[in-house]
């Protein structure tokens, strides 16, 4: 048994932090405590990563948590400032500080999940979308809603938002 479980573990909890968030997220919005719900946010905790397993690019190693938190706390607050950039677009028209516009933004970031979580990024932030990754992954498309001086854009999502995926991913 002792040398049956540490087999048996990863096979069956592949990403067990996936499988906790899982069952938090299904207790979070079951809104209730009892065994029944414990139960099927269990199983699906268990069976949603295990038949998902094909999708994920590479393990993940969670490395520099700070590095994290210090990206999640930045992507919050651009998040927040592009709501209201947006809303100010949307409600006022004549606002519009530059037209909208498409950035081509050459990355040097590599990692299949550290691309997937900058496409995450992007898609959070109102006013830009994942347009296009050149098939070598080489060069990046976005649209943004108001494209001032694509230079600087382009310097500030590899300086905001690549350079902190590198550290943690690569």
């Amino acid at each position: 048994m002792k040398r049956l479980l540490p087999t048996l573990l990863p096979a069956l909890l592949p990403a067990p932090l996936l499988s906790l968030a899982l069952w938090g997220l299904w207790m979070v919005l079951g809104r209730s405590v009892d065994a029944g719900q414990a139960l099927m946010g269990l199983v699906l905790g268990i069976a949603i990563p295990l038949l998902t397993r094909g999708l994920r690019p590479l393990p993940v190693r969670v490395r520099h948590p700070v590095a994290i938190a210090r990206l999640a706390l930045r992507v919050a607050a651009d998040t927040i400032a592009s709501n209201l950039d947006a809303l100010r677009v949307f409600l006022a028209p004549g606002l519009r500080r530059h037209p909208a516009g498409f950035a081509h933004v050459p990355l040097e970031l590599r990692d299949p999940n550290a691309l997937a979580v900058l496409a995450v990024i992007v898609c959070l932030t109102p006013g830009t979308a994942w347009a296009e990754l050149s098939s070598d992954h080489s060069m990046l498309l976005l649209h943004v809603l108001e494209l001032g001086d694509e230079a600087q854009f382009v310097a500030l999502v590899k300086e905001r938002y690549e350079r902190p995926l590198m550290e943690i991913f690569e």
